[in-house]
C-alpha cells in the first residue's frame, strides 16, 4: 500500500516564483494517492493560476474567508488536512508565523488549526540567512514546525546559495516520510562515515576516494525516522546536518577511540566509514623532501585496529551492529566472510568497481546479508536507499 495513499494534504501556495513548481507538487502527491486542496494568497496567483490548480487538484482554489459564504472556511480547512505543507514558504510568510498574523485565508486556518505543518522555504540567499529570518525559523522549529529546505542553487535573482525550495520530488519523499510510522522513534543510532586520513608528515596523507555521502544519508534517514543520531565522520565536504551530533575525527585511531567512547551508549551502531587498514607505522615531523638522488621511497606500514568488529566483540551494552563491504570481486563470499568473523549482526555490501555507485556518487546498490538471508536494495539515490536500510534495520530491533 503506498504511504500517500488517503493522506489529505492541504497545499497552501504564497507569493514566490518556485510557486511554479506546485503543479508538478501536488500531480505527483495525488498520483501516489494522496487527497489535495489549494489555499492560495492573492500574491500566489501572479505566479500560478487558480485555473492550472483547480485543474490539477479537481476542487476550487480556496481565497478569502471574507462573506457569509466563507464565515468559517478557516475552520473548515484547518480540520480538513492530516498535513499543512506551505510551499513557497517566503520570508514574509515565515515572519508572520512567527507573531500569528491573520490577515488572509491562510494565515488565519494557520492559527486555527492542530494540523502538523510543514514549510518549504524559498528566497534570496541573504533574506534566508538574514539574523531576522533565521530567529524566525529557529522558533517554528521550536514550536514543531517541519522546515524541509531549502538547498542551494542559482536563484530567480541571479545569486547562487542557500534559498532554493526543495524540488517537487524531493517534497514528496518528504511527505512519505512524515506519514511513515516514526520505526525509530526512541532509538539511539551511532554512524560513522566518511574516510580516514593517516599522516605521511605535516602535508601529505594516505586516504581513500570515499566522499562520506552514504553515511550522512543514513544520518538523515535516521532522524527523518525519529531516532536520535550521533554521526562520527572523518574528514568530508558535507555541512552538518542539522539536528545531529556529529564527532568530527581524522585518523583512524582517532575513529577507533570515538567509536568505543559511544557505541555502548547507542542502540545500534552503522559502520558506514571507509577506515584505512593500514597507517605509516612512523610519521615525519617535518615535511619529507624530494631528492635528486632518490627514485624510490619506502614507507612501512602497519594495522589499524577494526572498529567494527571490536564493536562486535563488546558483551555489555553492545549494539545491534551493521557492517558495510566495499568489494570488487567475490562479493558475496568476502562479505559473508565478515558478517561471521567481525560478529556482526547485518551487512551492506556494494560492488565499488561499478562506475556509476558506490564512492563520491550520489548512487548506490546494496544487498544486505544476514546469516541465512540476503535481500537485495537495487541501483536507486543514497537518499533513498538510505532510508530503505533503516526500514530494515528497524525491522530487525
Amino acid at each position: 500500500m503506498q504511504t500517500l495513499s488517503g493522506k489529505r494534504i492541504l497545499l497552501g501556495i504564497t507569493g514566490g516564483i518556485a510557486a511554479y513548481k506546485c503543479a508538478e507538487l501536488a500531480r505527483t502527491l495525488i498520483e501516489l494517492g494522496a487527497d489535495i486542496r489549494v489555499v492560495m494568497t492573492q500574491t500566489a496567483t501572479k505566479f500560478i493560476t487558480p485555473l492550472t490548480m483547480q485543474t490539477i487538484s479537481g476542487y476550487p482554489i480556496s481565497f478569502s474567508c471574507s462573506g457569509k459564504k466563507y464565515s468559517m472556511k478557516h475552520i473548515e480547512l484547518a480540520k480538513w488536512p492530516d498535513l499543512i505543507l506551505l510551499v513557497p514558504a517566503t520570508a514574509n510568510l515565515i515572519a508572520n508565523m512567527r507573531v500569528g498574523i491573520a490577515n488572509d485565508l491562510l494565515s488565519t486556518l494557520i492559527l486555527a488549526t492542530n494540523t502538523p505543518i510543514s514549510i518549504a522555504p524559498a528566497m534570496n540567499q541573504n533574506m534566508y540567512l538574514n539574523r531576522a529570518t533565521q530567529e524566525n525559523l529557529t522558533i517554528l522549529a521550536e514550536r514543531g514546525i517541519n522546515i524541509w529546505g531549502p538547498k542551494s542553487g542559482k536563484q530567480a535573482c541571479g545569486n547562487l546559495g542557500l534559498g532554493r525550495m526543495l524540488e517537487p520530488i524531493q517534497l514528496v519523499e518528504r511527505c512519505e516520510v512524515f506519514f511513515q510510522i516514526k520505526c525509530l522513534q526512541g532509538k539511539s543510532i551511532l554512524i560513522s562515515a566518511g574516510p580516514t586520513h593517516e599522516a605521511l608528515d605535516p602535508v601529505r596523507y594516505i586516504t581513500n576516494y570515499s566522499s562520506g555521502k552514504m553515511g550522512y544519508a543514513l544520518a538523515e534517514a535516521a532522524k527523518l525516522f525519529g531516532a536520535k543520531v550521533t554521526l562520527v565522520s572523518g574528514p568530508v565536504s558535507i555541512s552538518k546536518p542539522k539536528n545531529i551530533t556529529r564527532i568530527s575525527v581524522k585518523s583512524a585511531l582517532e575513529m577507533h577511540q570515538t567509536i568505543l567512547n559511544h557505541a555502548i551508549k547507542h542502540d545500534v551502531f552503522i559502520s558506514c566509514a571507509a577506515v584505512a587498514d593500514y597507517r605509516p607505522k612512523t610519521i615525519s615531523s617535518q615535511k619529507i623532501k624530494k631528492t635528486d638522488n632518490r627514485t624510490q621511497m619506502n614507507i612501512r606500514l602497519v594495522k589499524n585496529p577494526d572498529i567494527v568488529a571490536d564493536v562486535g566483540k563488546l558483551v555489555k551494552n553492545r549494539p545491534f551492529t551493521v557492517g558495510f563491504s566495499a568489494e570488487t570481486q567475490n562479493i558475496e563470499k568476502n562479505t559473508l566472510d565478515k558478517l561471521i568473523k567481525k560478529n556482526l549482526d547485518i551487512i551492506c555490501a556494494n560492488n565499488v568497481a561499478c562506475s556509476n555507485q558506490g564512492f563520491n556518487s550520489d548512487y548506490n546498490a546494496i544487498t544486505i546479508y544476514e546469516k541465512q538471508k540476503k535481500t537485495q536494495l537495487p541501483l536507486t539515490s543514497k537518499t533513498k536507499l538510505a532510508k530503505a536500510i533503516l526500514l530494515y534495520i528497524s525491522e530487525c530491533l
